[in-house]
């Protein structure tokens, strides 16, 4: 390796190497583009930090000579920018690893047992003759049989485990959340396999750890517009921590009101229920009432609709079914699949496609065995996260389809 090309690499390969260690403790994940990004992002950072600097200085004295210098500084700042999301947008940009003391663990026999076998020529001849074919196989294969996400999505289910997080397209680079599942990694990753950098509306549909714990990865590297809550989400304990979460992140806090409706990029997002004139739907269980305070909304798009039903058990679905409850081409099926379903929401809904939101091998049966046969009944395609992973509905020729990331 030439020298030169030895010294430029060494400086962003050190500065990896020191960072590692924090990010695997808060993140729990190694990124591997790090240092190609670093390279390329690097000639453009010190003109865009003298230009920048340079610029706010003389701004309050001679704003048009501040202007002329901004100018040059974007330029740099945009290409730095476009580094950032062609790298994050890489197979295999980020891959999971253990977080916190086990993973920092796992780390330094890697480096250690990395180190021994790089000390023979005859071992870097291997090593990096299987690297080079791993790199030719992620970034070149890869992609030729499948990219993810895929053109043209409308609507993605993210793979959680056992809870709901999902994203609204709202434009390049937007998207609205509907609840932030149960881990804030596996929220982020999902964010970020989307290339989603702004989410104007945020909506958490009811108070629940495996809706709302995932929260911090919604925020991560993002702005967060403002949030829409439940009316009862005082009821638990959550709230309090989250109004306070909320306020020291300065986004404000909307309380969901019926007949609220946005317009964000293709999409057209109305809140159906709760009605917060009405009293709480109590059921049977432990938490039915916090489950039946959740937030429904309807998602139009050009090519059809969508139903996000929170988590909502028999007796708010027999609610909306007093009202004008609109049919829809997909729906987010109430409460991952559980039992607690009434068969006559399903048929007034009438839906082609049902989203199963659940973890593989969960401790509470969902789906239920009775539930995905009345969807079958009704003709609806049942798609799970826990089988197929990340679930995109797309526009296909005018009409909604589901694709599958896999697992």
């Amino acid at each position: 390796m030439p020298r030169w090309l030895a010294e430029a690499v060494a400086v962003p390969a050190a500065a990896q190497a020191a960072v590692t260690p924090v990010l695997v403790l808060m993140s729990g994940q190694l990124s591997l583009v790090a240092v190609p990004a670093n390279l390329l992002a690097g000639p453009a950072v010190a003109p865009a930090t003298l230009l920048g600097f340079a610029a706010a200085l003389i701004a309050p004295v001679w704003p048009e000579a501040a202007q002329v210098l901004v100018i040059p500084a974007g330029y740099a700042v945009g290409w730095i920018i476009m580094v950032a999301r062609w790298a994050v947008n890489l197979p295999l940009a980020t891959v999971p690893w253990p977080g916190g003391l086990a993973g920092l663990g796992l780390l330094a026999l890697v480096a250690v047992g990395a180190a021994l076998v790089l000390r023979r020529r005859v071992w870097r001849a291997v090593v990096l003759t299987v690297a080079g074919g791993a790199l030719v196989a992620v970034l070149v294969l890869r992609p030729i049989a499948a990219s993810w996400p895929p053109r043209a999505w409308l609507m993605v289910v993210c793979d959680v485990g056992q809870g709901d997080g999902m994203v609204i397209a709202a434009g390049p680079g937007q998207g609205v959340v509907v609840d932030a599942g149960p881990d804030p990694v596996m929220m982020d990753r999902c964010l970020r396999r989307l290339g989603i950098t702004d989410v104007p509306l945020l909506i958490l549909t009811h108070p629940h750890a495996d809706h709302v714990d995932g929260l911090p990865g919604v925020f991560r590297g993002r702005r967060v517009g403002a949030v829409v809550v439940s009316p009862q989400h005082t009821a638990t304990r959550h709230p309090s921590r989250l109004s306070a979460d909320l306020s020291r992140r300065r986004v404000p806090q909307w309380t969901a009101h019926p007949g609220t409706r946005w317009r964000l990029g293709p999409s057209e997002v109305t809140v159906l229920a709760p009605d917060p004139t009405k009293g709480q739907s109590n059921g049977q269980g432990e938490g039915s009432a916090i489950n039946n305070s959740s937030v429904v909304v309807h998602v139009r798009w050009r090519a059809g609709s969508a139903l996000l039903s929170g988590d909502i058990e028999t007796e708010a679905q027999r609610d909306l079914l007093r009202g004008p409850l609109p049919r829809a081409d997909i729906l987010k099926v109430p409460h991952h699949g559980s039992p607690r379903q009434d068969p006559a929401f399903f048929s007034a809904v009438g839906p082609r496609a049902a989203l199963i939101s659940v973890g593989a091998d969960n401790d509470y049966g969902h789906p239920a065995q009775p539930t995905v046969a009345i969807l079958h009944r009704l003709g609806a395609h049942v798609y799970r996260t826990d089988r197929s992973g990340d679930l995109a509905v797309v526009d296909h020729d005018g009409r909604l389809a589901v694709l599958t990331r896999g697992r």
